[in-house]
């Protein structure tokens, strides 16, 4: 597989939106005829007339449970949060452990433009263009250890500027895990801006995983620990409830939800009516990602 989707960002390069959401129509569609990728953006296998979803409906339209449950709380509680400085313990099997600041961080890789598809566990969807970089790119600066496993991920734990930790619907910090495979796949991106533009705090600024085949609250947000281990992780969801939410949460429409179908979608944008589509296995990535699997029970291991 031939990856084409890397290009350096600068200020001066951000295409106003409605320009980028023309300029991606085209492009969506190209792909669906042909396949091709652009030197702009990730080669992601869109239907056609598939575009990127607004800027105000990624922004808007969260879960991200340390600022409310409710879909809107994000937005409207986020703007608390203290973004700098910021740091990332990276830690376990690793050669190079430490406390990493956000921008020596930064000053190694080169931000991409991805256009992925987001599947959400609650059966809605999205197309979100993110800017970041592959997670396999820091992993392999920090070296990790022959017998690294897995990796470890959670989110900030702040309190006072993150009211939803007032509460005690999950054991915080939240909590993420990749087998180390899934982690070092090109798709893996750790995302630092939507749209050219710094990532909002709302939806998980400054810097939060994506894994575009698996749902949604898989993509931890507002990261401050990497840990490499020999040992599968615990995951939040996965520990308040483990009959519901296992630790792969590959998108499977052939695997339901115990209270709801995962066979079809309702794409956020589309309005209150919008006809509900078909979900596809692993969000539409299964080329790039199946492999990981083979011989697996995808049914045993939700």
């Amino acid at each position: 597989m031939t990856y084409r989707f890397r290009t350096t960002l600068r200020d001066r390069d951000v295409t106003p939106e409605v320009h980028y959401l023309n300029r991606r129509q085209v492009i969506g569609g190209a792909l669906a005829l042909g396949g091709i990728g652009s030197a702009a953006g990730a080669a992601v296998p869109f239907a056609e007339g598939e575009v990127p979803n607004s800027f105000e409906d990624i922004s808007s339209y969260n879960n991200f449970y340390e600022f409310g449950t409710g879909k809107e709380d994000p937005k409207r509680h986020a703007g608390s949060l203290t973004t700098k400085p910021w740091s990332v313990k990276i830690d376990g099997l690793v050669d190079k452990p430490g406390d990493y600041a956000l921008e020596d961080i930064l000053s190694g890789v080169s931000i991409e433009e991805r256009i992925y598809r987001m599947r959400c566990v609650e059966a809605w969807s999205m197309i979100v263009p993110w800017n970041g970089f592959q997670l396999s790119e820091l992993l392999a600066r920090v070296g990790p250890k022959s017998d690294a496993r897995f990796v470890a991920f959670e989110t900030l734990v702040r309190p006072e500027e993150m009211p939803g930790q007032t509460s005690r619907m999950l054991d915080w910090p939240y909590r993420e895990g990749l087998r180390l495979d899934e982690a070092m796949n090109p798709l893996t991106l750790l995302a630092t801006g939507i749209y050219g533009r710094d990532l909002p705090n709302q939806n998980g600024a400054p810097l939060r995983l994506v894994v575009p085949w698996k749902y949604g609250f898989k993509s931890i947000k507002s990261i401050v620990r990497i840990t490499l281990t020999a040992r599968m992780p615990q995951s939040t969801w996965n520990m308040l409830i483990p009959n519901e939410y296992g630790f792969y949460s590959n998108v499977n429409p052939e695997v339901d939800h115990p209270r709801w179908s995962q066979a079809s979608e309702r794409a956020v944008g589309g309005g209150l009516f919008a006809k509900r589509k078909p979900t596809l296995m692993f969000n539409g990535y299964a080329d790039e990602v199946a492999a990981m699997y083979d011989g697996m029970d995808l049914r045993a291991n939700y």
